[in-house]
């Protein structure tokens, strides 16, 4: 019975349908869209200022503080045991949702859904770590795909609950909780991973593959962040030396890590194109987690939940659909995205803007419904395109990498706007001018890309015009080259008959040139 439970695990279908489940549960949560209403109405009895102002600040804070040591540490330890820890944030999270009072409380409970979105990384790690690659591809897929399938059948089921069978907001919060506690439950069949990305590599003496050198053969030239260790052996010659130091002193493992991804980092951002997408992906994502953050506090305001009939579910469901419609159809657009791909960012981000800007001034909330699709359908077009673009040229490890890095300059980006814009102890403005401010960052960041695109279209035509310039000047100096040769030639041959070219034979050496004067028929054959 052993022996078939684990060669039951050693493959990658039980490990994907374990975490598929897991993801499917983690992500049936019918309570979120309906969060803000739940905190204003009358079983929290909180202020829109305080769950704006004081509440909401506080998940922001959390993430950015724990992002950077949870990236680590999950791949250290493995992803299971944060998956684990993931869980049980979330079980406490719905538990004060449901149980507990007061700001303090609601601040406790932002921090630890900070937590869980920290440890999120781990869900889509860990399967690279039990699966050969063969699999990535239809897994990541699988992973992706039951996510999305849970937020939309979450929402609808909210939307439902709430508008046909009347049911408040804390069964729904407790359905929540019994959905996290299944996907708690399911993480403890996960088998345990082998390996990991960084710190339990196969071969951990072998570095990463950097930008355009993905694959490469073993006699090819290398960058020298790209080499392996002059130090490695294989396996089956034993340990040398210097791995049995490093064995005595793990320590020194984990900082030659460290510094081989610093420098990893470092020849990925050197690379231009990989530069400008991910800073389009740190300022727009940014703006992007800040109005998801504040959306239904902009909805609460426009048509409150105590006096309105609120359709915060279904508005999430419909923008979970269209999002997925729109990174599908990615696949199917044949565009040139080196030279026209910052001009979609530019175009696709002042759309954003214009969407932000019909939310802040109109005051029906049909609009300001409409305005969220059209923001996040664009979002996530871009984002997948981005994905793409930055990931196409990495290794799995370096794009892991990069990803993790943009988000927390997105973070950091995020928290300024937070103390600055909506923390109560900074400017702490109302949810309707914060708006105003998203959609003029988002403005911002169309302008430089939409700059940046024109100025480099411009550029690209200027040098086509220039090549056909250059290459026209050459054919014509060769025609003309060619010409003066059987002048020459022609001139030669008369002299040879004992004539002397005089000025009409000359003037008349063009006409031969091009067929339409003819001379003696003696001196053509000798020419």
């Amino acid at each position: 019975m052993g022996c078939w439970k684990q060669e039951k695990s050693n493959t990658w279908t039980f490990p994907t349908l374990i975490l598929c489940l897991y993801g499917f549960f983690y992500m049936m949560k019918p309570s979120e869209p309906f969060l803000t209403p739940y905190l204003t109405g009358p079983d929290k009895n909180l202020t829109i200022d305080e769950v704006t102002n004081q509440i909401f600040p506080v998940w922001t804070y959390s993430y950015l503080a724990l992002l950077f040591p949870v990236f680590l540490i999950t791949d250290y330890v493995r992803y299971k045991p944060i998956l684990l820890l993931q869980g049980i944030s979330f079980i406490i999270t719905w538990l004060l949702l449901l149980f507990a009072h007061g700001v303090a409380a609601m601040q406790v409970v932002e921090f630890f859904y900070g937590m869980v979105t920290a440890t999120e990384v781990a869900y889509y790690a860990y399967i690279y770590s039990v699966v050969s690659a063969d699999h990535y591809q239809r897994v990541t897929s699988y992973c992706r795909s039951i996510t999305l399938v849970a937020a939309t059948v979450a929402a609808v089921l909210g939307q439902l609950l709430v508008s046909l069978a009347d049911v408040s907001y804390f069964y729904l919060n407790a359905i929540t909780l019994a959905s996290v506690s299944l996907a708690f439950v399911c993480s403890f069949f996960l088998p345990m991973p082998q390996k990991s990305m960084f710190f339990h590599r196969k071969d951990v003496s072998e570095t990463l593959p950097g930008p355009d050198k993905v694959v490469a053969t073993a006699g090819s030239d290398r960058p020298s962040s790209c080499q392996e260790d002059k130090g490695s052996v294989s396996a089956d010659r034993g340990p040398t030396p210097e791995h049995q130091a490093d064995n005595a002193k793990p320590q020194n493992h984990v900082l030659r890590v460290l510094v081989q991804l610093s420098k990893d980092l470092r020849d990925c951002y050197s690379s231009r194109k990989l530069l400008y997408w991910s800073l389009w992906w740190a300022l727009a994502t940014a703006g992007f987690n800040q109005v998801l953050n504040y959306i239904q506090v902009l909805w609460d305001f426009k048509a409150p939940s105590h006096s309105s009939a609120v359709y915060n579910g279904a508005v999430e469901a419909i923008a979970t659909f269209l999002s997925s419609v729109t990174s599908f159809v990615v696949q199917y657009m044949k565009i040139n995205w080196d030279l026209f791909g910052e001009l979609a960012l530019g175009t696709f981000s002042a759309i954003d803007a214009g969407s932000l800007f019909l939310m802040h001034f109109t005051t029906n909330i049909w609009a300001c419904y409409a305005g969220y699709l059209i923001f996040k359908a664009c979002y996530m077009l871009l984002i997948t395109i981005a994905t793409f673009q930055i990931a196409v040229n990495l290794s799995m490890e370096r794009y892991a990498l990069m990803f993790g890095f943009n988000n927390f300059i997105a973070l950091v980006i995020q928290t300024i706007l937070t103390v600055v814009v909506v923390d109560s102890k900074g400017l702490g403005l109302d949810i309707v001018t914060q708006f105003l401010i998203y959609s003029s960052y988002f403005a911002v960041i169309a302008g430089i890309f939409l700059i940046r695109s024109i100025c480099m279209l411009v550029s690209s035509k200027c040098k086509r015009i220039l090549a056909r310039s250059c290459n026209e000047h050459l054919n014509h100096a060769e025609h003309e080259s060619k010409e003066q040769i059987e002048k020459k030639k022609i001139i030669k041959g008369i002299e040879l008959y004992g004539l002397r070219p005089e000025k009409y034979i000359v003037e008349k050496l063009d006409l031969f040139c091009t067929g339409k004067f003819q001379i003696n028929t003696n001196i053509q054959e000798d020419l």
